[in-house]
């Protein structure tokens, strides 16, 4: 692993652990579990799924969907504290979020 590769995994580790920091609470405990184990424990897909009772591909896709809805909930608390952008392209773009949220859930 190339020296970028690697800080660029570890800029990607961090943001999914300050993200699920702040924002952990509004996934499922399902969601949680798996994205704790993944995350913070360092298991395998493998690993994870013998634990869960899942699929390797399904604790895969559950990962990708909940680094999507943290990020996307981090973005949402970003625009509601911005000021120097159109307050209506804000609204626009927050309401964007959250209906991809709610099909996320």
């Amino acid at each position: 692993m190339t020296y970028r590769k690697a800080l660029d995994k570890m800029d990607r580790i961090l943001e999914q652990n300050l993200l699920y920091d702040f924002y952990g609470e509004l996934l499922t405990e399902h969601q949680q579990r798996v994205y704790e184990d993944a995350v913070y424990n360092d298991m395998s897909l493998s690993e994870i799924a013998g634990e869960q009772g899942i699929s390797r591909q399904g604790v895969h896709d559950l990962i990708k969907r909940c680094d999507k809805i943290l990020q996307e909930i981090g973005e949402i608390e970003q625009l509601t504290a911005e000021n120097d952008t159109d307050p209506e392209e804000r609204m626009r773009r927050i309401r964007e979020l959250s209906r991809s949220l709610l099909k996320e859930w």
